[in-house]
């Protein structure tokens, strides 16, 4: 999700990694516009085992889209090529800040418009199926106590919103690991690697076996591998990757069989736990956690298959560049019509096991027209919008 990265800046234009980018945009867009399936809002319907079956399976399959934008990340900017640390962070963060701060308030605000509009209080569940009944009271006084959170975390009408805090603490953390990334040999990497692979299984030893850890205790949670796990193992595991070079054959050979094996834990995890009466939100996020193992093998998987894909014709060349420039903003305002979409593709009667790639690609294609015009609208303040 960077905006105008390094990319536009080296001398040679790395289309490949604007591959990598369309499929982690787009599947960020599909795995929220999974989320009325997996949390249905309003009156049960008679198919409802049908549409948590494919929530599921949509869900468990879209879970590399996090992953690979971190990827892409320490990929494009470990390491770090600006001396002056202070100038990588205005630069950075200053990007990313103004249109989060923007788009926060707007999300928040949006019950208290909708009320103020005449709109029902049901319509908010149907945008953001996690918000719950007290945005449904379509009050400026809920508004403006979500907008007081924004400082400590995002709210349940601006979800998506949680990458944001964690991107920003990347930045502040990379000039620091980039002087350890510059001057590391590829073992020393592996071995790093190898530790945050150990850290993977962390989740589910807490679930399993005892919620403590290698020194953790209730008055300590850093445990011996804390400092080695999370996701800057993804940003060295992209900075790694770009420079790896693997055949197509060994690409396709480890890559299939490491995807279907994530999937299928990612999967069958997701459906066993959910299962439970007494599952609880921490529960059934087990098995989508984004540092996890399975997940961890997806997203490999996906991201070397992009650094396969060939781009001959100079229109696609141009529209994944543009998408680079307008990726930022899209991933902001996306969530505004993940919902509505897939109630669209429920109203046009699109197969159950279709609706969510149906919705995902209205929703993509919308946002990306509506940040292009945005952009030229506001000009030079573009990048305070949009990024």
């Amino acid at each position: 999700m960077e905006t105008k990265t390094a990319l536009h800046r080296e001398k040679e234009h790395i289309v490949w990694m604007d591959v990598v980018r369309l499929i982690a945009m787009f599947t960020v867009v599909c795995c929220h516009s999974a989320d009325p399936f997996n949390f249905y809002a309003g009156e049960t319907p008679p198919n409802i085992d049908d549409i948590k079956f494919w929530g599921a399976v949509y869900g468990a399959f879209l879970r590399p889209c996090v992953p690979l934008f971190v990827m892409l990340t320490g990929a494009l900017l470990l390491p770090v090529k600006e001396t002056d640390t202070y100038g990588f962070y205005k630069k950075r963060i200053s990007r990313v800040f103004w249109p989060f701060l923007i788009w926060s308030v707007i999300y928040n605000l949006f019950p208290w418009i909708t009320g103020i509009l005449g709109l029902p209080p049901e319509i908010i569940l149907d945008f953001f199926p996690y918000s719950g009944e007290e945005a449904t009271r379509q009050s400026l006084e809920v508004s403006m106590g979500y907008i007081g959170l924004m400082p400590f975390n995002f709210s349940l009408l601006d979800v998506h919103m949680w990458y944001i805090y964690l991107l920003i603490g990347l930045y502040l953390y990379m000039p620091i690991f980039s002087a350890w990334v510059e001057k590391a040999s590829n073992r020393a990497k592996l071995w790093f690697l190898a530790a945050w692979g150990v850290t993977l299984f962390v989740p589910y030893y807490r679930e399993f076996a005892d919620k403590y850890i290698w020194g953790a205790c209730s008055w300590n949670e850093f445990h011996m591998l804390y400092y080695f796990a999370g996701f800057n193992g993804y940003l060295l595991l992209g900075h790694y990757l770009r420079h790896a070079d693997w055949s197509l054959g060994k690409t396709l050979g480890w890559g299939i069989p490491m995807f279907a094996a994530g999937f299928a834990v990612t999967f069958f995890g997701f459906r066993h736990i959910t299962l439970q009466e007494s599952c609880t939100p921490e529960q059934m996020e087990l098995f989508f956690y984004y540092c996890s193992p399975n997940v961890v093998l997806m997203s490999i998987a996906l991201f070397m298959l992009g650094k396969k894909i060939k781009v001959r014709s100079q229109c696609i060349k141009a529209a994944l560049a543009n998408l680079t420039v307008c990726g930022f903003g899209i991933y902001m305002i996306h969530y505004f019509f993940t919902g509505p979409c897939v109630l669209l593709a429920r109203n046009l009667h699109v197969p159950l096991g279709l609706q969510i790639p149906a919705a995902a690609l209205i929703a993509f294609f919308v946002s990306w027209g509506l940040v292009i015009l945005l952009r030229k609208i506001s000009g030079r303040y573009a990048r305070y919008v949009t990024g």
